[in-house]
């Protein structure tokens, strides 16, 4: 397992190469110069070519490119061209809203989404299966940053049972952690529901029933545990894209996440505050999805064999 763990690690360094240089490219391919955004259309063209020279956007696209490859080697993560704040720093001070969202939201739609899968799965064709079912596919047609609007004129400004914006107290994160989770449980549910479907017809589900095995033990243990393991690689790709929506959704509710701050910055062309968040939010992808490989041989001795071999 541990020979296994220290391939896909290694695997992750080509893949984040390939990341970065695909992102730097694009951001050097967009319309307009770092100095020209931060001083504004009133500085003269020399003024902004001077700008330029400091920040060091003038030198060549690979000169830049190979320069932040060394510094994030040796752990320096760049400065803000538009605040020269270290991104470090600022990292720090906004990581922790992000993972909360973050956090919070996987952990109420994996819960929600498997609960309700199983329950459509159970009760086939009942009440409680068409509303999942059609709960389900409403939720699923309204974007999410529509329903972070929405959410905000009913409960902030309508009924003023929650604030519409900042991070400041738990009910500020509860109206945002609500746009994520409803946005995320549908994807789980509905294959929650299919995986667990397929696996009571299963021939050992009969034989279960066959020797008198309870309903719930049927469930849980048997059907459940077959039908898991598709269900944890989208929880696994969930869990990256809670990452990345968090950043529109903390846009949305005005969160001191890093959300505004990529936004600012794609918008200012802050190349280093872009390519380091960047960095930032692929390593976490990458790392979920190596500890999803790790829970599939938790689960599946089948899959453990292969991978101790």
């Amino acid at each position: 397992m541990l020979k296994y763990i220290c391939k896909r690690l290694l695997l992750m360094i080509p893949t984040l190469l390939g990341i970065i240089f695909i992102v730097f490219t694009v951001m050097n391919l967009t319309p307009g110069s770092p100095g020209r955004t931060i001083l504004g259309t009133t500085a003269t063209q020399e003024q902004v070519d001077q700008l330029n020279h400091e920040l060091g956007y003038d030198r060549p696209f690979l000169v830049r490119f190979l320069d932040y490859c060394g510094d994030l080697l040796q752990g320096d993560m760049g400065t803000s061209y538009r605040t020269r704040a270290d991104f470090t720093t600022e990292l720090k001070g906004r990581m922790p809203t992000t993972l909360k969202l973050g956090i919070a939201s996987f952990v109420l739609s994996s819960i929600l989404g498997i609960s309700l899968g199983i329950l459509s799965a159970v009760k086939q064709y009942s009440f409680a299966d068409t509303f999942c079912s059609t709960t389900a596919i409403l939720f699923a047609s309204i974007p999410g940053f529509f329903l972070g609007m929405v959410l905000i004129y009913v409960f902030g400004l309508q009924l003023g049972w929650f604030p519409t914006f900042g991070g400041t107290d738990f009910k500020s994160y509860v109206l945002p952690v609500i746009t994520l989770t409803l946005s995320n449980t549908v994807i789980v549910q509905r294959l929650t529901r299919t995986t667990m479907l397929e696996a009571v017809r299963q021939d050992y589900i009969r034989t279960a029933k066959a020797k008198g095995c309870s309903k719930s033990r049927i469930t849980w243990k048997h059907a459940l545990k077959n039908a898991i393991l598709p269900v944890i690689t989208v929880m696994g790709i969930n869990a990256g894209s809670v990452m990345g929506g968090a950043v529109i959704c903390e846009t949305v509710f005005s969160l001191p996440g890093m959300g505004t701050y990529i936004l600012t910055a794609i918008r200012s062309k802050d190349i280093p505050v872009v390519m380091s968040s960047t960095v930032v939010l692929s390593l976490i992808f990458c790392v979920i999805m190596i500890l999803v490989d790790v829970l599939y041989a938790v689960i599946d001795p089948r899959i453990r064999e292969r991978v101790t071999r």
